[in-house]
């Protein structure tokens, strides 16, 4: 099996080189026939109007939301998020909308205004995870059956999620630490071994 990252626009050459890193197999994904054969996909950061708009252009939208519904895990992280929620405050047009979250676009203000913070996740276990904001969301609602992940330390949710869906506004592929990386591809194997299908491939 092998494992997708949206490659339309944004930090999709990032998130690729952690997963083969990890040795797994990836596929950039920019057409409805890249999406053969993948068991999970990355939306990575970028910029969530125009990610939402190029879904359109090349007729994504309905493919990756019955797949993602099907149970195919995903990670969308920053604009991956937005893209995911069913509501994104200031996205002026339809995402996938498949997660039950809301989510606030731009909520730290503008790229000035970029931090960066240890923040706990205890999913991961052992250390805080190093988490880089660049123009971050936030998720204002997390509906069940989803659960918060991570919150900052005045109690901003900043990663969740609900399934075979995991969201964070932060940008994991930024740094050395691959746990979360590893996690998504667990969600993976976990996919795979109930569908009777390979786990992700290595080279």
């Amino acid at each position: 099996m092998k494992v997708g990252v949206l490659a339309l626009q944004g930090d999709f050459q990032e998130h690729a080189a952690v997963l083969r890193r990890l040795g797994v197999e990836v596929v950039e994904v920019r057409q409805p026939e890249d999406m053969e054969g993948v068991g999970g996909l990355i939306i990575p950061g970028g910029e969530s109007t125009t990610i939402t708009r190029l879904l359109h252009r090349y007729g994504l939208v309905i493919p990756l939301r019955e797949r993602i519904r099907q149970g195919m895990p995903v990670l969308g992280t920053c604009a991956g998020m937005i893209v995911l929620a069913k509501e994104a405050r200031g996205l002026d047009r339809e995402g996938l909308e498949v997660m039950d979250i809301v989510v606030q676009r731009n909520a730290f203000g503008r790229q000035i205004d970029s931090f960066e913070a240890d923040i706990p996740i205890p999913a991961l276990g052992g250390d805080p995870f190093h988490a880089v904001f660049i123009r971050a969301p936030i998720i204002e609602e997390v509906q069940a059956p989803g659960e918060a992940l991570a919150t900052l330390e005045d109690g901003t949710v900043v990663a969740a999620r609900e399934g075979n869906m995991l969201v964070l506004a932060f940008h994991p592929e930024l740094t050395a630490d691959t746990r979360m990386h590893t996690y998504f591809l667990e969600l993976v194997r976990t996919a795979a071994a109930e569908t009777g299908l390979k786990e992700p491939s290595k080279k």
